[in-house]
């Protein structure tokens, strides 16, 4: 057969799709595991970073699939999106993070009691409390009316 001859009708080129996997899927999922039962015995929380694994195509779905999810799902915006899954397994989290555009910029399974993320900060705390009191000082409607 010479280059730019029809193929006869009956030329068949076997093709297989395999997907190829790293491996690391399962010992991922028994680091997992291994941080779950720290945090219940010593109060340790983990953070791992999916983004840093060496992970092929279609790993990452299978691990959240493998994770699920339960009964808890945040959405926060602050200079972009974030969405904090709280997976099948109380105290394990899937927590992604994308800029404004929409592109992911990080992905992270976090072992934790409540995520970090959500978790208000004291100085964010000190400025409520200063904004609640100016607020109570220039809206003193109810003590106007005898109630307090």
């Amino acid at each position: 057969m010479n280059r730019g001859d029809a193929l006869p009708a009956n030329f068949d080129i076997p093709v297989r799709v395999t997907e190829e996997f790293t491996g690391n899927v399962t010992p991922l999922l028994h680091e997992v595991r291994h941080a779950l039962g720290a945090l219940l015995d010593k109060g340790e929380q983990t953070i791992i970073d999916l983004r840093s694994m060496p992970l092929a195509p279609g790993e990452e779905a299978h691990i959240e699939t493998a994770l699920g999810q339960g009964e808890v799902r945040v959405e926060l915006n602050a200079l972009g999106r974030s969405d904090i899954i709280e997976t099948q397994y109380p105290g394990v989290w899937l927590i992604t993070h994308s800029n404004t555009d929409g592109t992911i910029l990080g992905k992270y399974i976090e072992i934790a009691l409540i995520p970090d993320i959500l978790q208000a900060q004291e100085g964010d705390i000190q400025a409520g409390l200063e904004q609640l009191g100016d607020t109570l000082k220039t809206t003193s409607t109810e003590n106007d009316n005898g109630t307090s």
